[in-house]
């Protein structure tokens, strides 16, 4: 029982006890009860009591009482942490594409978009939740270091097979900062290169194209889901040509 219910509760039992008294010394003691104006005092005191526990106004009876509806939820990063994560996407969407394409052409120009992306990303941010900032840090700096054999890489095929210790790599590192501003998927072809040797990337749907240059491989292995659950859902960040 909560504190005001107990409240509510004594404004009526206090007065009827005062009542209750002055009865017991009048008709059962026939000793002189509570003068008149206590007595009223208290009838009119117990009748405020009454109206207070069962009618639902003023927020004062306890039958008002309930859960009250919760703040909006908005995302745990500022703008700036947001805005610099979807830049990141955003490239890194664009050279999935490249991938799925077999534009090597493309695959550097996007890379490149997508290193200045990263060396923007304000993963300072996450300081402030020193565990998060710290399982951050090691995918963070990963990313950027596959990146650069991405775009050194000399053939197509070594470059998805880079890809994909990259997708692999930001995936922690989204998981780790806890990005709420999308639903991502994670995909995986079992065949990406060669029988039993999987490929996996990040998409913005649960179909999303393959990068691996495989057609019917792609099944949905996890997802990344911090989406505040009052809000509505967006679609990620949208590759840019």
């Amino acid at each position: 029982m909560n504190f005001k219910k107990i409240v509510d509760l004594l404004a009526i039992l206090l007065p009827a006890l005062i009542i209750l008294l002055g009865i017991i010394r009048v008709f059962v003691k026939k000793t002189k009860g509570v003068n008149g104006l206590t007595m009223l005092f208290a009838i009119l005191l117990l009748l405020i009591g009454l109206v207070r526990f069962y009618v639902p106004w003023g927020g004062g009876g306890s039958n008002n009482s309930g859960p009250k509806p919760p703040p909006l939820s908005v995302s745990k990063h500022s703008a700036l942490f947001n805005e610099s994560i979807e830049k990141v996407l955003t490239s890194y969407f664009s050279m999935t594409e490249a991938f799925a394409k077999g534009d090597t052409a493309a695959i550097g120009q996007q890379g490149n978009q997508l290193k200045t992306a990263l060396d923007s990303f304000k993963i300072e941010e996450l300081k402030a939740d020193t565990l998060i900032y710290e399982t951050a840090l090691q995918p963070y700096s990963n990313t950027k270091s596959e990146l650069v054999s991405i775009l050194s890489d000399p053939s197509l095929a070594e470059k998805r097979s880079s890809l994909n210790i990259f997708s692999n790599e930001l995936f922690a590192l989204l998981s780790a900062s806890r990005y709420d501003q999308a639903r991502l998927f994670w995909l995986e072809c079992t065949r990406a290169f060669g029988e039993d040797k999987p490929g996996n990337w990040i998409s913005k749907t649960e179909k999303g194209t393959n990068p691996y240059g495989q057609e019917d491989c792609t099944e949905m292995k996890d997802k990344i889901d911090h989406i505040p659950a009052d809000t509505t859902q967006k679609p990620a960040a949208a590759p840019t040509n």
